[in-house]
């Protein structure tokens, strides 16, 4: 039986998900180039749920530092077999209970993985811990629930023992990210064969102590 958490999932086609996406190389480049408008090369960058390392290794040379984790270790094992910039490390992390200290971060990635957790909210609020209180947290998700042929994806999805926690509209992502402490600095939805939010922003300070 499949683990609540989706890891055993993630497990069994770590070895395959390169193949399994090579047709979103247009959505990973569309993704990419909206980040470079917003990473610098001062920057030190956390990446949460990095998968193989598609999009890490196209982040790397472009900041300071990339600091990329996911929870799966085969998912990293297949990551670590990429030829990548000496800036970029890679790490088994849990994104619920993250070891970095308190404002570590000037930007926090984590793309198409919050619709996927048990508890997303657990995560925001160790990225709101890690990350300083200017910094940018940048959150591409599917948001395929507005459209009927998403939620017919997501039903495929789930038939295949891939579990979807969230189905969330472009709408309700982004309040779900106003609800816990983020002031919404960018919300674009790319359109395809499933629809994506695009997110970025930064904590709401004065909300922290309710949030707590």
């Amino acid at each position: 039986m499949e683990k609540k958490d989706n890891k055993n999932f993630w497990s069994r086609w770590a070895v395959r998900y390169d193949k399994t996406m090579s047709g979103s190389e247009k959505l990973y480049q569309n993704i990419t180039s909206h980040m470079q408008k917003t990473l610098k090369r001062d920057m030190t960058v956390l990446e949460l749920a990095c998968g193989t390392g598609l999009l890490s290794v196209k982040i790397a040379p472009i900041v300071k530092h990339l600091e990329a984790t996911d929870f799966s270790a085969e998912m990293i094992k297949q990551a670590k077999m990429k030829s990548y910039s000496a800036k970029l490390h890679f790490s088994v992390q849990d994104a619920t209970q993250l070891p970095y200290a308190p404002e570590s971060f000037d930007v926090v990635v984590i793309s198409n993985a919050l619709h996927i957790m048990p508890d997303p909210k657990a995560s925001l609020q160790n990225i709101r811990r890690v990350l300083k209180d200017d910094g940018i947290l940048i959150a591409p998700t599917f948001t395929a629930a507005g459209s009927i042929g998403g939620r017919i994806r997501i039903r495929i999805m789930e038939l295949s023992g891939f579990r979807v926690f969230h189905k969330w509209t472009p709408e309700s992502f982004l309040a779900f990210l106003r609800e816990n402490g983020f002031k919404i600095q960018k919300g674009e939805v790319f359109k395809g064969g499933l629809t994506l939010t695009y997110a970025e922003a930064k904590k709401e300070n004065n909300r922290l102590e309710e949030l707590l």
